[in-house]
């Protein structure tokens, strides 16, 4: 399934996963922790132990240090 994901503020990216692939290996992919982002879907957050049904998914970093 091809999957691209908006990292608001940090790009995008352009994903091939698997078809039993969940939000937690899509966050795999881009190296980012399910401790410090939120995946939207259609605006909405989704658990990340959900299968991926979708061919847009928009991440949202919670915290960022500096």
């Amino acid at each position: 399934m091809h999957v691209t994901v908006d990292v608001k503020g940090e790009g995008t990216h352009d994903l091939e996963l698997g078809d039993a692939s969940t939000y937690a290996d899509l966050l795999e992919a881009v190296e980012l922790s399910p401790h410090e982002v939120s995946v939207l879907v259609d605006g909405r957050p989704v658990p990340e132990d959900q299968p991926v049904e979708t061919d847009h998914v928009t991440v949202l970093r919670l915290i960022k240090g500096g």
